[in-house]
């Protein structure tokens, strides 16, 4: 039988700033709460423990670039986390602290239970998604699969989400 699976995800975002100015000190005032209220959320597994306040955004020779990767037991829990909590609260105040993506920022995958990806195999996954497209290996909540590969369906998200 083989080990249950479990979802990786990554979050990628470039600073429009330095991560010490003033301009993102709202931001990373909030880091220790909503990294708590991450992993209190049912369905929270593990998260990469990089601490972009000191600098370790955790993508070599980029430090504007600030990498959240998670691991959680379904994307619903993951889905929950992000669009139903107060974890939206950031979300809506990104555009002061973050520049827009010109392609997809954020992948998820089925990962064996116990794996804990590393940004490496996270920023190939995204890669991956971003240079064909959601399939089972890489993709987004819009256009997601199950942990056996079979499509969810498109899903439109919405600020009623």
């Amino acid at each position: 039988m083989p080990p249950p699976m479990q979802l990786a995800q990554l979050n990628v975002a470039r600073l429009l700033a330095p991560i010490d100015s003033p301009q993102l000190a709202g931001f990373v005032a909030r880091l220790d709460e909503i990294n708590a209220l991450a992993e209190r959320s049912p369905g929270f597994v593990w998260r990469f423990e990089g601490d972009a306040r000191e600098g370790s955004t955790s993508a070599p020779g980029d430090d504007a670039l600030i990498v959240n990767l998670s691991v959680w037991t379904s994307s619903e829990a993951l889905f929950d986390y992000v669009y139903r909590s107060a974890h939206t609260s950031v979300m809506t105040r990104r555009r002061e602290w973050f520049a827009k993506a010109a392609d997809m920022h954020m992948v998820l995958w089925w990962v064996p239970a116990g794996h804990r990806p590393d940004i490496a195999e996270a920023m190939a996954r995204l890669a991956e998604l971003n240079a064909r497209g959601p399939s089972p290996a890489a993709f987004s909540f819009r256009e997601a699969y199950d942990a056996d590969g079979r499509p969810l369906g498109r899903r439109v998200l919405t600020t009623a989400d």
